[in-house]
């Protein structure tokens, strides 16, 4: 006898849809979570920049006057500066990255003391890379002073001359991103297709015209999120700053994450308001970056 229960259509509906449906019920907390702390902040912070308000009393609405302040404000424009100074520079990482693992991916006696040296920047925390980098600029005993007194050079105090101190927290940054970005190219290589490769050395092609012919190519997923990270870590770079330099000499060294902080978390600020506006303004030009490099991968993957 058939069964008609009330709940055979249902279990009916499930074991049609279940494929459909299935891969969503795993991603939900993902997507909630990611909801909660990424894209809701994200419009809260939009909000609150329309405010003055100091994190305890009562909101002030007040429009866009935090924004018609914050372009008068010459601290604002110097932390510009130096966001797209980490921007052009901070790049660097991502062809270095790319050498380093082309280097790593041959079989020589003692790779895997070489991939465990350049691995090492990765694991290591950015307060303890900033430390280390500030002990390298020392002055007084500083490893780069010795050397360069060792040629007969006066010593530079690196981070405390507005001229120098960008580049070298810089420096330092580049040092663990690079690492970060050789493991993405290590991944990829392990997936570059080998018939590829011999078809092209039968083809007569080898060196550059190998790597930008045949190699390249096949790396493009791992440029992509090479890329979207370090151009995300160069326009948020905050920690380096802080252990370095607290944002000197003279504020010479703050980028717009650093100014947020001060203005509204530090004993200088707690303008809420203000360093809204600045991190809705750091989120507009990351968006700018990153949108405008996933329409040029979505041309050349359609161009393909």
């Amino acid at each position: 006898m058939t069964d008609i229960s009330p709940s055979t259509p249902s279990r009916g509906w499930w074991r049609r849809n279940q494929q459909r449906f299935a891969p969503w019920l795993f991603l939900a907390p993902g997507i909630a979570m990611f909801l909660v702390y990424v894209i809701i902040p994200i419009f809260q912070s939009m909000s609150l920049s329309l405010y003055d308000w100091d994190g305890l009393g009562e909101k002030t609405y007040i429009g866009l006057d935090n924004y018609r302040e914050l372009f008068d404000d010459e601290a604002f424009y110097t932390s510009l500066k130096n966001n797209v100074i980490w921007l052009v520079l901070y790049l660097l990482a991502i062809p270095a990255g790319l050498f380093v693992a082309l280097f790593l991916n041959q079989n020589v006696t003692g790779i895997r003391l070489y991939k465990s040296l350049f691995f090492f920047p990765f694991v290591i925390s950015q307060v303890v890379v900033g430390l280390v980098f500030s002990w390298f600029y020392d002055p007084s005993y500083g490893l780069l002073n010795i050397i360069l007194q060792g040629f007969g050079l006066e010593p530079i105090p690196v981070l405390a001359d507005e001229r120098y101190a960008t580049y070298g927290i810089i420096a330092a940054g580049l040092w663990p991103q690079t690492a970060y970005c050789m493991i993405l190219y290590l991944t990829g290589l392990n997936a570059v297709d080998p018939e590829q490769i011999e078809a092209a050395r039968l083809d007569g092609a080898k060196g550059w015209r190998m790597l930008w012919y045949v190699v390249l190519p096949q790396l493009r997923p791992a440029t992509f999120i090479a890329m979207v990270v370090t151009i995300i870590g160069a326009l948020r770079s905050f920690d380096l700053i802080s252990i370095m330099t607290d944002g000197g000499p003279w504020g010479s060294t703050r980028v717009l994450a650093f100014y947020m902080y001060e203005q509204a978390f530090s004993e200088y600020g707690f303008r809420m308001g203000y360093g809204a506006a600045i991190a809705v303004v750091l989120f507009a030009i990351m968006m700018v970056y990153i949108s405008a490099f996933l329409w040029k991968m979505y041309r050349d993957e359609r161009g393909r």
